[in-house]
Order: structure tokens, then C-alpha cells, then sequence
């Protein structure tokens, strides 16, 4: 009990009263507290790393071995959804910290497992709890991102989910040096596992001790909000995550995001493989060596456009964006189609533009929310919107593999593996351009009535009239 004359502590270290920023805190100080996080949860697109370790020491398929990953990613849309209203009720320390014991425990479930022999365990550990930690640690800056950087929201978010397409640049290697040194054996992989755990949970919890939300009323210095430039999709009202998977905009958006991530997926998921046949028949195929350089190359593309694009979209708006993104994507797949095996520079520069704008497209959809619905439960709406990966993360890799696999059964070699799965992928990219270009303002009738005055005082005092 407080002594007489003191005022209560409001709620307990994870509560959102106790992460309000003292008057001279810096907003600088938030990104590297959401990379703490995204850096850490990208470790997911290095999974390939355990993939052929795992199949030799438990006798796995190739199908088996993924099914981490698979699991892994499904949670993160579902977790997203189902959590994003908790993590806007208990602000993003909690959501961090949450985010921090699922994931570690995941690994450490799976050196359990990979010890054991159960790989159940790994699958459970990894896929499901490690999921969850997915799912809530990619949401849980956003929302405070754009509260902290109202004048460049596209930016704060490209640098925090920056971090989810970087994590496998250093996870990779990490982890292929430490199977290396413990060995590819179910004990080496066993503290492979462990030491990830506790690694990451450290690294994790800077960004819990280190996250914080404005006081209210605040501003960037020497910013005006009142001469911010007004945008006719730029709300200032606020819609609540109920109301905004009722509204044809959310819809909108959904099928944008999910046929722009199964465009660049596809790719993503069969790279080494793709170039490699794609060149067979040359003079010059491409080496083991050069399509692992292509991976690489691709997941810098990855990385390098989600704060490229999405600091771009401050400047020209979020929907002429994913006009770039969903236009310009299809002209690239139509160039690698017609091309064919004929100039390998060519479908290299395409395949990096193609995932330049995959990444892209991620790290400008919180601000495209943002601008349709507000800031009021904006992470919520977020976490719902991932459920289009989740279906995209299964889509374009089975577009790609299964056409790729067919045609193999009939003969053809080289560019004729792909060449329907890219004509595929631009038929989707123009339904995701159709569905961009239906986005309009939202309707006044899914506006939140008890938050409609406080909508429109927050956008003077958080320049969401700006573009």
C-alpha cells in the first residue's frame, strides 16, 4: 500500500500507464527497440538453415522438415489476428514480452524435441508456441511506431519490419557457424536450439525494457500538423478493428497484400532451384555458388525495399505505392516470361525488384491502415490483415512448385518449367491493382461514435490529415 500522500503506481511493469515516455525522451529510441524484436523473429526465413541437419538425423522428408516453418507462419496470421486487440488493450511492452517467452520457448521445446527424438516437439515448439511469438512480436510496434512519427509513419514502420526481412542475414550465418562448431547431429542441433533461446531472449528483452509510448498531446519539434497536405483517403475519424473487416476497404486491401506477397513468395521460397533451371540449358548455367548469391541478393532486395518503399509512400501516398508495386510487378514477370533464358541479367534485375516490392508491401500496409482507419485499435486491424499471408505464404510457393513439378513430368526443362507459374502471378498482381484502385474513403457510418470527437482531435494533435 502507497503511504499517505503518494499517488498508486499505475498497474505493473508490462502495463501500458507504465510506458508512457517521460517529457524528454526521444522517439529515436523506438525503432531499435522494435528491431530488437523483428530482428530476432526474422529468424524465421532462415529456417532452411536446419532443414537438411534435421532430415539426416531423424530420418525426415523434405515435406516433414518444413512443416516448423509451414506451422510457424500460419500462426503468425492467425496469432496476429486473434491477439492484435490484446496488444492494443496492453500497450507494446507486454506485447514484447509475450512475444519474447513464446519464441524462446519455442526453440527451447524443439531442443527438447531434437534431443528426444520427438519431433512432434519441434513442430509444437516451433510451430505453434514459436508462432504465436511470431505473430504478436510483428504487431507489436506498429501502432506506437505511428504514434511517435505521425509525419513519416511509412518510414517508422519500414524500419521496425525492415528488421523481420533482415533477421535471416544474421541468423543464417550464425547458425550454420554453430552446427558447425556442436555438430549436425541431434546434440548439435539439440544447443543449436538452446543457444538460440536464450540468446534471443536477451536480445528480445532490450526492446521490452526499452519501448515507449507519447504522453498525450505530444508532437514532433517543429512539426505543424495544420499544415500537413490533406488526402481524400486520409481519415480523421477512427474505426474500430470490428467495424473495419465489415468495411470493402479492408477487403481491398486484404486481396492487395495477399496477391503481392504470393507474387514475390513464389520466388522467395524456390530461388536457388528457379535460376539454376531456369539457365540450364545455356551456356553458362548457374553454379551452386552464384544461386546461393542470388539468395542472398533477393533477401537484401527484401530487406532494402521495406524502408525504401515505404518512405517513398510518405512522399507520394500509400495507394500510388502499391500502384508501383502491383504494375510495375507484373510489367517485371512479363519481362523474366518473355526473356526467357536469353539475358540472365535481366531476370536477375526483375526477381530483385520483384521482392524489393514483396518487402515494400509489407512495411507500407500499417500505414495504408492507418490512413484508412485511424490510429484507434490500428494494431488490431493489422494482426487481421496478416491472415492474407498466411494464406499467401502457402499459395505462391504451391503455385510455383506444383506447376514447376508437372511440367518436369512432361519433359520440358529450362524457362517452360515457369513460364505458366509467372503468367499466374500476373494475372494476380492485376487483380491486386483492380482491388487497389477500389480503394475509396471510408464510409462515416463505420466510424466509432465515442471516439469520433477524440478522432478528430487527434488529428489535429497527430497530423493524420497529413500525407
Amino acid at each position: 500500500m502507497p503511504e499517505a500522500g503518494q499517488r498508486p503506481t499505475p498497474g505493473g511493469f508490462l502495463s501500458r500507464a507504465r510506458t508512457v515516455a517521460p517529457p524528454t525522451w526521444s522517439r529515436w529510441l523506438v525503432p531499435p527497440a522494435a528491431l530488437s524484436v523483428h530482428l530476432t523473429i526474422g529468424q524465421a526465413y532462415a529456417w532452411s538453415v536446419f532443414k537438411s541437419p534435421l532430415e539426416s538425423s531423424l530420418d525426415l522428408s523434405g515435406t516433414a522438415s518444413a512443416l516448423p516453418f509451414q506451422l510457424g507462419i500460419v500462426m503468425l496470421g492467425l496469432s496476429a489476428a486473434f491477439g492484435g486487440p490484446m496488444v492494443e488493450r496492453n500497450g507494446p511492452r507486454w506485447a514484447m514480452f509475450i512475444s519474447m517467452i513464446c519464441f524462446s520457448t519455442g526453440f527451447l521445446l524443439s531442443a527438447l524435441g531434437v534431443a528426444t527424438g520427438q519431433y512432434w516437439l519441434v513442430v509444437v515448439g516451433y510451430g505453434f508456441v514459436g508462432g504465436i511469438g511470431l505473430g504478436i512480436g510483428y504487431i507489436s510496434p506498429v501502432s506506437t511506431l505511428m504514434k511517435w512519427f505521425p509525419d513519416r509513419p511509412g518510414m517508422a514502420t519500414g524500419i521496425a519490419i525492415m528488421g523481420f526481412g533482415g533477421g535471416a542475414l544474421i541468423a543464417s550465418p550464425w547458425s550454420t557457424q554453430m552446427l558447425a562448431a556442436f555438430g549436425t547431429g541431434t546434440g548439435g542441433i539439440a544447443t543449436t536450439f538452446l543457444v538460440h533461446g536464450v540468446v534471443y531472449a536477451v536480445f528480445m528483452s532490450m526492446g521490452v525494457f526499452l519501448v515507449r509510448v507519447p504522453p498525450a498531446g505530444w508532437l514532433p519539434r517543429g512539426w505543424a500538423p495544420a499544415k500537413a497536405a490533406t488526402h481524400a483517403l486520409i481519415t480523421t475519424a477512427n474505426v474500430s478493428a470490428r467495424n473495419a473487416i465489415r468495411t470493402p476497404q479492408f477487403w481491398c486491401l486484404w486481396i492487395v497484400l495477399c496477391f503481392n506477397v504470393t507474387a514475390g513468395i513464389g520466388i522467395l521460397e524456390k530461388a536457388a532451384p528457379m535460376i539454376q533451371d531456369f539457365f540450364a540449358n545455356t551456356a553458362a548455367p548457374v553454379s551452386a555458388g552464384a544461386a546461393a548469391g542470388f539468395v542472398a541478393l533477393l533477401s537484401l532486395a527484401n530487406m532494402a525495399g521495406r524502408i525504401v518503399w515505404s518512405s517513398t509512400s510518405d512522399l507520394i501516398g500509400r495507394k500510388n505505392m502499391y500502384r508501383v508495386y502491383l504494375g510495375v510487378g507484373a510489367l517485371l514477370y512479363l519481362t523474366v516470361a518473355l526473356a526467357g533464358d536469353s539475358h540472365n541479367f535481366v531476370f536477375i534485375l526483375c526477381a530483385v525488384g520483384v521482392l524489393s516490392f514483396y518487402g515494400g508491401g509489407f512495411a507500407t500496409a500499417p500505414a495504408y491502415l492507418k490512413d484508412l482507419f485511424g490510429t484507434y485499435q490500428v494494431g488490431a486491424i493489422h494482426g487481421r490483415l496478416l491472415t492474407a499471408w498466411s494464406l499467401a505464404g502457402v499459395l505462391g510457393p504451391l503455385i510455383v512448385n506444383a506447376i514447376a513439378d508437372s511440367q518436369a513430368e512432361a519433359g520440358k526443362t529450362g524457362p517452360a518449367l515457369y513460364t505458366t507459374s509467372l503468367y499466374i502471378m500476373i494475372a494476380l498482381l492485376v487483380v491486386g491493382f483492380v482491388a487497389n484502385e477500389l480503394i475509396r474513403p471510408v464510409h462515416s457510418r463505420f466510424h466509432e461514435p465515442q471516439v469520433a470527437e477524440q478522432g478528430r482531435q487527434d488529428a489535429v494533435a497527430t497530423g493524420r490529415g497529413g500525407s
